[in-house]
């Protein structure tokens, strides 16, 4: 909270110290306590009129960088399979909370260029079309789940890949010396029972971008999920693996040569990621070009001066009350008919 006062501190107290001292002395000389009590009312008055005077706001909140463009344009494909819900992110949380952290610091590290956003599970879904609106890259990567469970067919690496090459290829149709960087995020793990395709076609649609790799060599169990829940962890249970004849909880384990091979048919760097390490490294090498920054529209401020105008008024009510009744004593009193005054 703050104040934008309607004149200088130091007029308001000005004005204000001659009707508060003026106050404490009647309110200190009067005789009894109901006087004491309306000069003690009348001082709280004039605090609370000053109140209202200096005018305390809640400050709008700073405008948001709403639109920026740059030279560079970002494509991110994030594996939304169940996979990427094992427990082996920064201790026992999702991998796609690491997926989600990465997003971030994606649109922060890249600030001004364009960005898009691929997911694959199930179905290929392009959740963010190109855009300088990074703040529309983060809000849906930050509400990103995995697939419902009792959907999935399996993990396909390559699942992305004919959606990729529609979108990169029409980008580069409409603007073929823009600079295009595409990273993928995911743990390699290919349980769909097919052998994947290549990611070669993709690379002489981009300039760059990076293989970023989630999960350990030891794996983690997998919550089931069923779209009906805010978060995943809340489910009841862990999915099971029946291959063994009796149920156990199945565990994903990431696939590092796998993710390996991705980057190299990409043509980019391949980076196991874990919570420790920042992303910044990765991000150093991409130049996102000249950038022009517009500020979005501020928001509205919080005005807070009617919250002592209540009691203010109040008050002035009392005193209304109070000096019609000291009014109505001070009328002279009718005579009764036919007495005359001596």
């Amino acid at each position: 909270m703050t104040f934008d006062p309607l004149v200088p501190f130091w007029l308001l107290a000005l004005l204000a110290a001659p009707f508060a001292v003026f106050a404490v002395w009647r309110l200190v000389l009067a005789p009894a306590w109901g006087t004491r009590g309306a000069w003690a009312m009348r001082l709280v008055a004039v605090a609370l009129l000053a109140l209202v005077a200096a005018q305390p706001v809640i400050p709008a909140e700073p405008a948001e960088r709403a639109t920026t463009e740059g030279g560079l344009e970002v494509y991110i494909a994030v594996d939304t399979t169940s996979s990427m819900a094992a427990e082996d992110w920064a201790g026992s949380a999702p991998r796609l909370e690491g997926v989600k952290a990465d997003i971030r610091a994606i649109a922060r590290g890249l600030e001004g260029a364009s960005f898009s956003l691929v997911t694959f599970d199930g179905a290929v879904v392009q959740r963010v079309p190109l855009s300088t609106d990074a703040t529309a890259l983060v809000s849906a990567g930050d509400v990103l789940t995995q697939e419902v469970t009792a959907y999935s067919l399996g993990s396909s690496v390559d699942a992305p890949v004919e959606v990729l090459e529609e979108i990169l290829g029409e980008a580069a149709t409409e603007n073929p010396r823009q600079k295009r960087v595409l990273f993928y995020l995911g743990d390699g793990e290919q349980t769909s029972g097919v052998v994947p395709g290549s990611f070669a076609s993709l690379a002489p649609l981009i300039t760059g971008g990076a293989v970023l790799g989630y999960g350990t060599t030891e794996g983690g169990v997998m919550r089931e999920f069923d779209g009906g829940f805010v978060d995943p962890s809340d489910a009841a249970g862990y999915i099971q693996d029946f291959s063994g004849g009796a149920p156990v909880d199945a565990v994903s384990r990431i696939d590092e040569t796998r993710l390996a091979t991705i980057a190299g048919e990409l043509g980019v760097a391949y980076t196991h990621r874990t919570i420790a390490q920042s992303l910044d490294p990765v991000l150093a090498g991409f130049d996102v070009g000249e950038v022009t920054v517009n500020d979005g529209a501020r928001g509205v401020r919080t005005e807070l001066y009617w919250i002592p105008a209540i009691p203010l008024g109040l008050i002035a009510l009392v005193e209304i009350v109070m000096l019609a009744g000291a009014l109505a004593e001070l009328k002279p009193r009718r005579r009764a008919p036919g007495v005359s005054a001596r």
